[in-house]
């Protein structure tokens, strides 16, 4: 059956990663639209030979450079949280805040709002871009593949994936019918936290229904640095989700039911009051397809969710008390019709023409009440996806997408200087932005396997409600927050040049990448200090520091580079070595340096596998980042070194046990000093430092 796609994913088919070659012309028409992939047909760890076994997807045919973490990687990676997880790839790094606890991803330099966050093709629905201390409640604990795209594919998502998007692959909702019961059980220790984590996965199918559930839970003690324990680093996180499917003809439809909840602390000057924070979400999702026995629809696919969200921020002033309490309540609908491909003058055609609905009320209250009153944004969008052949050598992608943005709430008058007095003017605002995007993709077979491409995208966005009405203090962060009511759209030109080949013995993808911003909204140190309300900015706060929204002209250019090297067989297996590099430079109209861009990396390694073993290690280096902007400091560089040696046996036979893998992983072997240029609390706050752990996963 012809493009027979699961609803949860975000790339295209032919975006699609960690499969043989083989399998992949077996499974995909000639000509596919961007749209959403089975994940029978991206995963394939163990065909894949790289430090980072994902990193390069075996399809050629990328519109744009894509990171995929495969199965295999996710339980091997010494990391908790995604954007930890993703942060030593090219082209990734991490908010770091709370280094394995709260911690987003930054792509190419772009964090929060331009970084869209998502699971199984519905967005998190959390607060995790308005503060950096707020986390992701998606553990990959119980992922099954993570990938970040950039390009033509993020208009899918709209202006919140400007620069990029993480797609989180759980199959909580099972898309292919199958018989009988899996059971998947994960576990490992840490030793740089005394961590321990652990989840079991179970679905169960008759070929028409299928259940699924599993469950997670995570303990970890403050961790250890190369100075001494990290005071407040502590976690305790856990979550559950039941979810079943039904199979038909034409299609099936399911759903998902998923609690979690995590306590975990705030480092630096949180640690004096032992801030920390609470959070829970409940989250449900739906999604489905149907393949109409007719001419004009290949198929229809929707996805839906609703999640209700709160965290509490509690400190000891002297004994426990609620600070500040975020709340976010939000739902997200997409419905998608795959068309029939059809032949035009220029070559063979395939399109898709989606809708996307998105509600969300975002409040906080307590002590941050004041940071942002009750504030409610509405969009409806509708897009278009095109691909073409054009010939044999030749690949045609085009994507557009229209929005609607509607954002209430209470905006707020600063003085000259941001300085108190007078207090804040505060009225009721409602803004309508009408965002467009387009973008355009070509791809060229070129000689000794390799494929070239370019894209060219022009991106706009409206501004979060964050970014307009915030007026005050944020405790957990140090920060004291206002917006501007009056921010414009913000808009990125951008084109990107690519060379990739992803078979034979040296396979390697390289990207070169120029965007300019008109309007970059930005979080602009302003210098002042101030307490718990304005009236003390610049007048004898001493607390906060004072951020200001701010939007002015940008130009973004980077160059982005992953090899690999299968050098010689050894010992009845294969030796290779891999490197990386990635760099963005980031500034202003003016000359100046836009704030927070993390360093420029250089890393090399070597691997060993056969049919059982994995063994490698691999050295990351970040240079000093002193191309700061004004009221930021430099950050020294560092060295990162990770090694790793695992087994993975298959058991036939036994009545137990289908396959066990079991292996250790070092990271920052060299213990050294590692800073996260990009993390407003740096200074106080270090990077875990020499940690060994040891996994065990089980498949039944």
């Amino acid at each position: 059956m012809k493009f027979r796609y699961c609803a949860a994913a975000l790339v295209a088919a032919h975006l699609a990663g960690g499969v043989s070659g083989a399998a992949a012309q077996e499974v995909l028409p000639e000509i596919v639209v961007s749209a959403p992939s089975p994940i029978a047909q991206r995963t394939g760890a163990q065909n894949a030979p790289a430090w980072n076994p994902g990193t390069l997807p075996v399809l050629e045919y990328v519109f744009a450079p894509i990171t995929v973490v495969t199965q295999d990687e996710i339980r091997r990676s010494p990391a908790s949280t995604i954007g930890d997880m993703l942060s030593t790839y090219p082209g990734v790094s991490a908010t770091g805040f709370v280094p394995n606890i709260a911690s987003r991803p930054i792509i190419r330099g772009l964090d929060n709002y331009r970084v869209r966050v998502q699971e199984n093709g519905i967005g998190a629905m959390d607060v995790s871009a308005f503060g950096e201390d707020h986390a992701v409640p998606i553990n990959p604990l119980v992922a099954n593949q993570i990938e970040v795209i950039r390009g033509p594919a993020t208009l899918r998502y709209g202006s919140g994936a400007i620069g990029g998007v993480v797609e989180v692959d759980t199959d909580r909702i099972i898309s292919s019918p199958f018989r009988g019961i899996n059971v998947d059980v994960r576990g490992s220790l840490s030793s740089v936290d005394q961590g321990a984590q652990g989840a079991t996965v179970l679905r169960a199918g008759n070929g028409q229904y299928a259940v699924f559930f599993d469950a997670f839970g995570r303990s970890a003690n403050d961790y250890n640095t190369p100075l001494g324990r990290q005071l407040n680093t502590f976690q305790r996180s856990n979550g559950q989700s039941i979810g079943a499917s039904t199979f038909g003809q034409n299609g099936y439809a399911g759903f998902n039911v998923a609690y979690t909840e995590s306590l975990y602390g705030i480092p630096g000057e949180g640690a004096a009051e032992n801030t920390r924070i609470a959070m829970q979400q409940l989250k449900f999702s739906s999604q489905g397809e149907y393949r109409p026995d007719n001419g004009t629809f290949d198929a229809i696919r929707f996805w839906f969710g609703a999640a209700d969200y709160k965290h509490d921020e509690i400190h000891d002033d002297p004994t426990p008390e609620i600070g500040s309490t975020f709340k976010n309540r939000e739902q997200e609908a997409r419905i998608e019709f795959q068309l029939t491909p059809w032949k035009t003058a220029i070559g063979p055609m395939q399109s898709a023409v989606g809708f996307h609905f998105n509600n969300q009320n975002l409040s906080t209250a307590g002590e941050a009440g004041s940071l942002l009153a009750p504030a409610q944004t509405t969009s409806f969008a509708s897009y278009i996806f095109n691909e073409v052949q054009l010939d044999p050598l030749w690949r045609l992608q085009t994507a557009a997408r229209i929005e609607g943005v509607r954002i209430d709430g209470t905006g707020a008058n600063a003085p000259a200087g941001y300085v108190g007095p007078p207090d804040l003017a505060l009225f009721g605002s409602t803004r309508d932005f009408v965002p467009v995007s387009v973008s355009a993709g070509l791809l060229r077979d070129l000689p000794w396997q390799t494929v070239g491409r370019f894209t060219a995208q022009y991106v706009e966005r409206a501004p979060k409600a964050a970014e307009l009405f915030s007026k005050g203090p944020h405790e957990a962060t140090g920060t004291f927050e206002i917006g501007d009511p009056n921010l414009n759209k913000e808009a990125a030109a951008s084109f990107e040049l690519g060379l990739r080949r992803a078979k034979g013995a040296l396979r390697f993808d390289a990207s070169v990448f120029h965007t300019r911003y008109n309007g970059f909204i930005y979080k602009r140190f302003t210098g002042n200090q101030c307490d718990d309300d304005f009236l003390t900015c610049g007048n004898g706060g001493t607390e906060l520091e004072q951020i200001v929204y701010s939007q002015q002209n940008a130009n973004f250019s980077g160059f982005e580079a992953v090899a690999q090297l299968d050098v010689m067989p050894l010992a009845g297996g294969t030796f290779g070595i891999d490197g990386q590099y990635d760099i963005v430079r980031a500034r202003f109209s003016d000359g100046t340096n836009v704030p927070r861009i993390p360093p420029q990396r250089v890393g090399a390694g070597l691997f060993w596998r056969d049919g059982n073993w994995l063994a490698r290690t691999f050295l990351l280096h970040a240079f000093d980042q002193d191309r700061v902007s004004a009221n930021e400091t430099a950050t020294k560089g560092y060295n990162l070194l990770k090694a790793e040696i695992s087994y993975t046996k298959t058991l036939q036979g036994t009545g137990g046990p289908r396959e066990i893998t079991i292996g250790l992983v070092g990271n920052n072997l060299l213990n050294d000093d590692i800073r996260n240029h990009v993390a407003f609390n740096k200074d106080e706050v270090l990077a875990p430092g020499r940690d060994i752990r040891l996994f065990v996963n089980t498949r039944f």
